[in-house]
Formats: C-alpha cells, sequence, structure tokens
C-alpha cells in the first residue's frame, strides 16, 4: 500500500504556478519549484510527474482561477464590450502581483531550447484557441451588424491579442497598471463601428 502524500496537492500547484508565472517554463529549475511547494524533489515528481507535466497543470490551473474574464467577455452584447473587457481585465491581472508580473502565457514562452518545444507549441496552441473563440464572437458581432461589413474578425481578434501580449511584455518590464489602461484606451480608439457604439 502506498504511502498517503503529506501535502496539498493544491497549495502545491498553486506554488508551481507562480514560480512558471515568474521565471517562465526554462527559468523555473527543480530546485526553485521545491523551494516554492515546500516538499521534496521526489513527491513532486510522485504527484506531478516531470517538469513539462507539472507546467501543463499549473496552465490549466492559471487558465481556471485567472482567465475568467475571457468567457465573461465573450457574453457581453458588442465587440467593443468584449474587446474593452479583455483589454482591462488584462492591464489589471498583468500588474496585480508584484512578484510575478505579466501573463503567465507568454512570459518565457517566446525563445527556448528544443527540448521545451513541447510546451512552446502547447503555449502556441492555448493562446491560438484563445484567440479563436474571440475571432468567433467578432464573426457573430459582424453578422448582427455590430461591427461593419468591411470589419475582419480574424484580424480583430488577432489585434486584441497582439494587444495583450504587447501588454504583458510590458508589465514584466515594469509598466504600470495606468500605462497599461491607457494602451488598452489608446487601441479602443480604432475600434470600427457598426449600426451602434455602446
Amino acid at each position: 500500500m502506498g504511502r498517503h502524500r503529506e501535502f496539498d496537492m493544491e497549495t502545491v500547484l498553486d506554488a508551481a504556478l507562480c514560480v512558471f508565472w515568474r521565471k517562465g517554463y526554462e527559468g523555473a529549475s527543480y530546485a526553485d519549484l521545491v523551494e516554492a511547494a515546500g516538499v521534496e524533489r521526489p513527491a513532486l515528481y510522485s504527484a506531478f510527474g516531470n517538469k513539462e507535466a507539472l507546467f501543463r497543470r499549473a496552465l490549466a490551473r492559471y487558465d481556471e482561477r485567472y482567465l475568467g474574464y475571457l468567457p465573461e467577455a465573450l457574453r457581453l452584447p458588442t465587440a467593443r464590450q468584449v474587446a474593452a473587457h479583455i483589454l482591462y481585465n488584462a492591464a489589471e491581472l498583468n500588474s496585480r502581483y508584484p512578484d510575478h508580473r505579466g501573463c503567465m502565457a507568454i512570459n518565457g514562452a517566446l525563445a527556448g531550447s528544443d527540448e521545451a518545444e513541447p510546451v512552446r507549441q502547447a503555449l502556441i496552441d492555448y493562446r491560438a484557441a484563445a484567440q479563436a473563440q474571440i475571432r468567433d464572437r467578432f464573426e457573430r458581432a459582424k453578422a448582427e451588424g455590430d461591427l461593419p461589413e468591411t470589419a475582419k474578425p480574424d484580424a480583430l481578434a488577432a489585434f486584441v491579442m497582439a494587444v495583450t501580449h504587447g501588454m504583458a511584455v510590458q508589465a514584466k518590464a515594469g509598466f504600470s497598471r495606468d500605462m497599461l489602461d491607457a494602451v488598452a484606451e489608446q487601441a479602443l480608439s480604432t475600434w470600427p463601428d457598426g449600426r451602434s457604439r455602446p
């Protein structure tokens, strides 16, 4: 009979999430993860598997605990409100925690070793899935006349994602919440109007 785990899995996962958020996948060493989690390395392996498996679990938890504003945004009545909700909430989240600023899905994900390629690809897929949801919502907005006939939902979704990614990088570099909000406001000033604007 296996020995009962003497640590809380959720607490350990949250600790690992913060390390990955702060340092990125490759920047987070096993020593960092063990220290933050407060458990021995064999116990961490036993509970979560390898570092990649732990990262994937942490990314799912990040999505579940911190990105609820995306499904909220998709339910809003206009495309501009959708974009505004995403941008302002991204600005808030990216600057909320002084010791792990930016976005977990962006931090440390742009470059990596060949060994980290599966994680880089997982993060590409993760971001692409969010962009697809936004694009689908903007396609509906165009069909409803909320966006003009000339609007390109795929380009608008890519634009929203590009701005949020840029804000994450700026937040990691120390930009203030006020500046991130100003970036969001500037991005929204270019928003195409349909029949009406809130």
